[in-house]
């Protein structure tokens, strides 16, 4: 059983893999979402603060070949920044179990400031362990990040939009 929760927990919940992911999704040749994940990710709420990271090289997505893309320098630039770090500042949790998430998002380097959405959950998994479920949205301008990389279409639309949706649905078990 379930149960939304209005305050940040205490202790020390760390990601449970199996049953989450961290990805994006990215409008594509502006008419459908395009959307990829990143598959070695890590994530700790503790003491109030939650801070995850993700391995560029991890990143997945249905095309296998663009992998080469990603990693290289048009976007992730992995040999030079292997990694996607986050770290709050203030969780603010209402009665309904929504919840809104304020803190920094480090990409190629970059670090800027991000508000995330969402909800948060509460519950005891079939071992007896406190867990709890996280699912935050946040959206950023690429560019803000070093992310350039572009390539007109012939009607003069974009491949790919700018504005990326950041999407984190993560399971936390107490420990």
């Amino acid at each position: 059983m379930s149960a939304t929760t209005t305050e940040v927990p205490a202790g020390t919940y760390t990601l449970e893999p199996v049953h989450s992911s961290f990805g994006f999704a990215v409008k594509h040749n502006g008419v459908s979402k395009f959307r990829g994940q990143f598959e070695d990710v890590t994530a700790t709420l503790e003491n109030g603060v939650l801070t995850g990271r993700a391995q560029v090289d991890s990143v997945k997505t249905p095309i296998p070949t663009l992998k080469d893309h990603l990693v290289g320098p048009d976007f992730f630039h992995a040999a030079e920044t292997p990694t996607i770090e986050f770290r709050s500042n203030d969780i603010r949790i209402s009665a309904d179990g929504t919840v809104e998430l304020d803190g920094v998002l480090t990409i190629r380097g970059v670090t800027q400031p991000v508000k995330a959405t969402g909800t948060i959950a509460a519950g005891t998994s079939m071992s007896g362990e406190e867990v709890l479920g996280l699912e935050l949205e946040a959206t950023i301008d690429r560019r803000d990040f070093g992310i350039n990389w572009q390539a007109p279409l012939p009607s003069g639309a974009l491949a790919v939009a700018w504005e990326v949706t950041i999407e984190a649905q993560l399971e936390l078990t107490k420990g």
